[in-house]
């Protein structure tokens, strides 16, 4: 519906140029008349003056065509003057300054032709005057109009490409915040899941363990689902929010209930810690503290997962600027049975490189898994 009204509009208002055209050069054929030929040449010069302003329909596809056309008409049909005003006008709207410049030279030309076949009693100084002045108007008029449509095209076009990057800077924005909440949905679900699989092992291995055993052994593991349920949860939440948020980020000062954890789970953690690095500082600090934890904790998770019952150290040492993790395991050929996907320590490399540091993990000579980092400590 709203095309079939824009094209109605389009043709009425082309409908009004041709009319307005026609109206006027018809009061220019009346008063050149008043003073030159009439009889049979004025109905020729009507009939010619109409069908030169037919030549307006096309003013918007073909500009330069109906200028030329037009300009060369208007030196003989006084009735096609005020369209080829108009045409000139299109000319300059839609085609180069110099374009315009040309087709009203042509115009002029035609006035000077015109008062060649119109001689009346002006002089050709007075009507060259008369037609370049009206034609350097009408040319300015259109070139203004052009300058103003190509502003206003710069500028939505800027306004486009603002909202575009920005669009793209958001999704960016969005993309980073699910990929580091995925890394820590699965740090805090695959340490929780883990605790589980290893409670639920040790029942398994020893099936003839007393009542309380077994009662205790089930608290710990409905106690480490709950809490593995209510972090996914919370990362749930966090991701159908509409502002981000971070996630609860535990730092070193957690670290001992992280390893006490493991401990009751029934896994065997030396925790060794460098003094200097129980107080914090600046926020640099903490959040290196908060990726100390996260290595930790994942290291400690490997170590269920592939290789139970084996002890695991834990060593936190100050070198100079920085601070080295490292979370070694002898290996062992058992397992849990909990599947692995390695992104855990893919993720760690990551999470180490964006803190401006580095992460390195494998078998040492020794045969004991290494998990090793160094990190900024500011």
């Amino acid at each position: 519906m709203d095309e079939e009204t824009n094209g109605w509009r389009r043709r009425a208002r082309s409908a009004a140029v041709v009319l307005a055209a026609f109206a006027g050069g018809l009061v220019l054929l009346y008063d050149v008349l008043q003073q030159g030929p009439a009889g049979g040449w004025r109905a020729v010069d009507v009939c010619a003056g109409a069908l030169a302003c037919l030549l307006l329909l096309g003013r918007h596809r073909y500009p330069l065509v109906v200028g030329l056309v037009l300009a060369v008409v208007a030196g003989v049909v006084a009735a096609a003057g005020v369209a080829n005003m108009v045409a000139l006008y299109f000319v300059a709207r839609y085609r180069s300054l110099r374009v315009a410049i040309g087709v009203a030279v042509a115009d002029v030309a035609a006035g000077w032709v015109f008062w060649l076949v119109y001689p009346g009693n002006q002089g050709v100084s007075l009507t060259l005057t008369v037609n370049i002045a009206i034609a350097a108007a009408v040319t300015a008029w259109g070139a203004l109009i052009q300058s103003q449509h190509a502003l206003l095209d710069a500028y939505r076009e800027r306004a486009e490409r603002a909202e575009e990057e920005r669009n793209l800077r958001e999704e960016h924005i969005r993309a980073t915040e699910r990929t580091r909440i995925a890394r820590e949905m699965h740090d805090v679900v695959a340490h929780r899941i883990s605790l589980v699989a290893l409670h639920a092992g040790g029942l398994e291995v020893a099936p003839r363990h007393g009542e309380d055993d077994v009662r205790d052994a089930a608290a710990l593991i409905r106690t480490s689902a709950v809490q593995a349920l209510d972090e996914l949860r919370s990362a749930i939440g966090v991701l159908r929010e509409d502002e981000p948020r971070s996630l609860d980020q535990p730092g070193l000062d957690r670290l001992g209930d992280l390893v006490e954890e493991a401990r009751a789970a029934g896994q065997e953690v030396a925790l060794s810690m460098d003094p200097a690095l129980a107080s914090t500082g600046p926020a640099s600090t903490v959040a290196a503290g908060r990726d100390v934890y996260r290595i930790v904790q994942e290291g400690l998770t490997n170590a269920r997962k592939h290789a139970p019952g084996v002890p695991v150290r834990v060593s936190l040492a100050r070198s100079g600027a920085d601070v080295e993790v490292d979370v070694v395991n002898a290996r062992t050929t058992g397992s849990l049975g909990v599947p692995g996907t390695s992104s855990g320590l893919i993720g760690l490399v990551e999470r180490a490189a964006l803190a401006g540091g580095t992460l390195s993990h494998g078998f040492s000579a020794r045969g004991e898994f290494e998990l090793r980092a160094r990190l900024p400590w500011r």
